[in-house]
């Protein structure tokens, strides 16, 4: 199986030269300017392939909030907003993602989501939030953004830097099936193509490798696994909750 998914795997890389060439010659980021909306799009149909996962997953949040006050989330790759939905009433959200043109799709959420307090929308990478002040929230949020950083580990060292003490990380991510399986096979394989469909994503990524190395900065609590179909392609998903020490 292994020569076949190399040859396949060369093949798909081939298919994405074109691609490659628009990427150096700066042709390729028109692309960010719609993949917003498809994400948008999207979004609808996840939710509600994901709703019980997700609702697991965030019903705890409200018990990050301090001294009675209102809980403070910051969401780092926040995309159109499919997660507020899941949000405590009465929390002040403030996002950040690297591409501006979220912004447009992020409003229509925020629109619909009038239990929420809305910030601010900052433009950045996980790598580098800035703009968000030490330890000023109280709970992070990053669903199917580990995927398509550069550097986990400086993600989660800016993840350290702006919340309080005791504050949690909330993160659920897709990553690389058993070297047995069929999705494993499928995974190498539609890579090279998926690498610039999905704007940067890597399923390949063994990411709970860089959170076990960032052990000094996060206690993982929990994890669970589940086996999802996405856009007709099966993955292997993560999702676990963190508390900061």
């Amino acid at each position: 199986m292994g020569i076949l998914m190399n040859a396949l795997r060369l093949f798909s890389q081939m298919l994405s030269l074109p691609l490659q060439l628009l990427e150096l010659v700066g042709i390729y980021g028109a692309y960010k300017r719609i993949f917003p909306f498809f994400v948008y799009k999207m979004s609808v149909s996840y939710n509600k392939k994901m709703h019980e996962q997700k609702k697991e997953l965030f019903r705890d949040l409200a018990e990050f909030a301090r001294d009675g006050r209102a809980l403070r989330l910051l969401e780092i790759g926040c995309g159109s907003g499919s997660n507020f939905q899941y949000y405590p009433r009465g929390c002040t959200v403030v996002c950040t993602d690297p591409n501006p043109h979220f912004k447009k799709y992020l409003q229509k959420s925020v629109a619909s989501s009038d239990h929420l307090k809305f910030e601010k929308f900052v433009v950045a990478s996980g790598e580098d939030l800035g703009e968000v002040e030490d330890g000023s929230v109280d709970v992070a949020v990053c669903t199917l953004v580990l995927c398509t950083v550069k550097d986990t580990t400086r993600v989660l060292v800016e993840v350290h830097r702006v919340l309080r003490p005791g504050g949690a990380l909330f993160f659920l991510e897709h990553v690389v099936s058993d070297p047995s399986t069929w999705t494993f096979f499928m995974q190498h394989v539609l890579q090279p193509l998926w690498y610039y469909f999905e704007d940067g994503c890597e399923v390949t990524r063994a990411t709970w490798k860089d959170l076990e190395a960032s052990r000094s900065l996060l206690e993982l609590n929990s994890m669970v696994t589940f086996f999802p179909l996405a856009l007709g392609i099966k993955k292997n998903y993560m999702a676990q909750t963190g508390e900061v020490l």
